[in-house]
């Protein structure tokens, strides 16, 4: 049996999603909660996405197999009982032999959370990204424009990058504010290892004032990461989840995204 679970983490205290040798990332505690609950040696999970270190997630995905039976809501309420309390598994559904949590997603979502203030975050601490001088909105929309549709993104591309192909399609850079909150909502196709935050840090340039809009235009164009601004912080990043054909039915947020700001 396959099972797609929804999951939500806050990614402060981790190395990341993906597993490794010291076990502090989120699969490795998810994955050992798995198996503590099902009672097994051990369960493997796939992910829709993976994070970086400090990078949250609100509607993760990933998918297992397992002869276990449970009901769903076991799978939410045990599992959760082995999980510390910075992530919670939010759904849990069966899913067809051939879904993969990665391959079948058609989009993915990110949000990433910037506090504009003279003063650093102090509640929200490791939960917005912050700068201290004044943003503007008209040039970041403009320069936003110049990423949507289908482009070669070396230039926002980590240099340890594993992605086969630069070209992905941004499908949507939403760019708002309420009081000192500023909120930047991406969607596309796929993503580039730090793609979203060499994005950022390009776009908060411009917004400062340091960059005129067609310049990321040029960065774009120039495919040369040096060419861009250096990779913004993690900090405000979220992984909102990917987007599937409807018809598999797999929740779309989890009630993490009433929280979010804006």
């Amino acid at each position: 049996m396959r099972i797609a679970l929804g999951v939500s983490y806050l990614g402060a205290a981790y190395t990341g999603w993906q597993s490794q040798p010291h076990g502090q990332t989120v699969q490795d505690q998810l994955e050992h909660a798995l198996a503590r609950f099902a009672d097994v040696p051990a369960i493997t999970t796939l992910c829709a996405g993976r994070t970086d270190a400090g990078v949250h997630g609100l509607n993760q995905v990933v998918h297992f197999e397992t002869p276990v039976q449970r009901p769903l809501q076991s799978w939410v309420r045990g599992v959760n009982r082995y999980l510390p309390p910075d992530i919670a598994v939010q759904w849990a559904r069966v899913v067809p032999a051939d879904f993969h949590a990665r391959n079948s997603a058609r989009a993915r979502r990110y949000a990433y959370v910037l506090l504009e203030s003279p003063v650093r975050p102090s509640v929200e601490a490791g939960r917005v990204g912050w700068v201290f001088r004044p943003l503007h909105e008209a040039p970041m929309q403009e320069a936003a424009r110049h990423l949507i549709g289908t482009h070669d993104f070396s230039a926002f591309r980590a240099a340890q990058c594993q992605a086969r192909s630069p070209v992905k399609t941004l499908r949507r850079l939403d760019i708002r504010r309420r009081g000192a909150y500023w909120r930047f909502d991406f969607e596309a196709d796929a993503f580039l290892h730090h793609m979203i935050r060499n994005l950022m840090g390009c776009l908060i340039a411009v917004g400062q004032g340091l960059r005129p809009p067609d310049w990321v235009a040029e960065v774009r164009d120039s495919r040369s990461r040096e060419r861009a601004a250096p990779t913004f912080a993690p900090d405000g990043l979220y992984f909102l989840g990917p987007l599937y054909d409807a018809a598999l039915g797999l929740p779309e947020r989890s009630p993490a995204f009433d929280w979010l700001p804006l």
